[in-house]
């Protein structure tokens, strides 16, 4: 009988320690980020801004060239995304240095939300492009978006520390 009261006490203990172990919760979900392309794309309009006070130099452009850029502005202002992003791919095909045309290129990302698209582009025409003005700031805030899309929000603040280098008052003359 001792070793039956033995069996059972095992058992009832073994069944309570069973019952107080449970599985870990389940991680966190991770933080979903509201913010559409379209919003992002307009705060990297908006992070670009003209400043009057400031010199701004734009090159002169190949007609071709003008004539796709307009042709994704069109198709992209009718939703057509992948036409947009094919007309800028030919123009980057034919001046493949003209960190303007990357930037619109970064942006079609943006809209498509192709975040590792967007901020590639947007660093190739900050390596061939001018370190300064609103086209700049642009590049900048393409990666600062991309990245906080991503959810790299300390990469995101690396990227935004930049856009205020971009900004360089013009000569006043007296």
């Amino acid at each position: 009988m001792n070793r039956l009261h033995r069996l059972l006490a095992l058992a009832g203990v073994s069944a309570a320690l069973t019952a107080c172990v449970s599985a870990p919760p389940p991680p966190p979900p991770t933080p979903v980020d509201p913010t559409t392309p379209t919003q992002r794309l307009l705060l990297i309009e908006r992070e670009a801004g003209v400043d009057d006070t400031e010199l701004s130099v734009q090159p002169l452009r190949d007609p071709q060239v003008d004539d796709l850029r307009e042709t994704a502005k069109s198709k992209r202002q009718s939703g057509d995304l992948a036409g947009a992003a094919a007309a800028l791919d030919q123009a980057v095909g034919l001046v493949s240095g003209d960190p303007a045309i990357l930037q619109e290129r970064a942006e079609v990302a943006v809209l498509q939300a192709d975040w590792p698209a967007a901020e590639r582009f947007a660093k190739q025409a900050i390596e061939l492009g001018s370190k300064t003005g609103p086209l700049c700031r642009r590049h900048w805030a393409t990666i600062e978006q991309s990245r906080l899309a991503r959810g790299e929000k300390e990469n995101a603040a690396s990227a935004k520390s930049q856009i205020a280098g971009c900004t360089v008052p013009g000569v006043k003359r007296y």
